[in-house]
């Protein structure tokens, strides 16, 4: 594995250091940890030295994550961005995934498994903590409810019937290894269905799957 470059945009001073010491003590596989406090400053870092990884906070002065991230994905997709966030019910989660985040943790995450998100996302995974999954499924099942729809999307019938049991447990929260589990075969196996899926349904990454999934209203 190659090593990963990874910048920090956040503006508690403290927080961004204390972060940056923990990834550089902790990780092998990180060689390098930049810090910027807010979404313009990080536009400007990434013409210069450009990371493999950011970890993006969401509220911040000048310009907040969530425009950050917009700019950033539409100049240079292949830059993973994980969201860190104080709590599930932000506001901002929709609009964050939409414009292509990997990631969307909480920040009282731990740090081994911040590391390991990092990993997986530089990998090419995409990865939505728990309690932010549940919320996001909470909030699409009561838009659902909002609107009724009579017709069933014509895409639907381009899936096969293991590409729907992938996609539903998508939309119930579940990152591909617990697919993989759920479905008794191999991760890379569900990888490759996530990535037809994707190309079925026209969209590039999980929540746009899932909100479509739901919005079907298939039983």
């Amino acid at each position: 594995m190659d090593k990963i470059k990874v910048l920090i945009v956040e503006d508690q001073i403290l927080f961004a250091e204390s972060l940056k010491m923990v990834l550089e003590q902790r990780s092998e596989d990180i060689e390098k940890v930049d810090i910027e406090h807010n979404g313009l400053e990080a536009l400007k870092r990434i013409e210069v030295d450009k990371p493999d990884v950011i970890l993006m906070d969401i509220h911040m002065t000048v310009m907040n994550g969530v425009e950050a991230s917009r700019l950033i994905k539409k100049k240079h997709p292949e830059i993973k961005i994980i969201i860190l966030t104080m709590d599930a019910t932000d506001g901002f989660i929709n609009d964050a995934l939409v414009h292509g985040a990997e990631g969307y943790m909480l920040k009282d995450v731990l740090p081994k498994e911040l590391i390991l998100a990092i990993k997986a996302v530089y990998e090419g995974s995409v990865l939505i903590s728990t309690a932010i999954a549940k919320k996001l499924v909470q909030q699409i099942d009561t838009k659902n409810k909002e609107v009724e729809n009579k017709e069933t999307p014509p895409w639907v019938d381009d899936l096969s019937k293991r590409e729907r049991e992938v996609l539903s447990l998508i939309s119930e929260g579940f990152d591909n290894l617990e697919i993989a589990e759920k479905l008794f075969i191999a991760e890379q196996t569900v990888k490759n269905y996530v990535s037809v899926i994707y190309t079925k349904l026209g969209t590039h990454n999980r929540y746009s799957a899932m909100r479509m999934w739901k919005s079907a209203n298939i039983k």
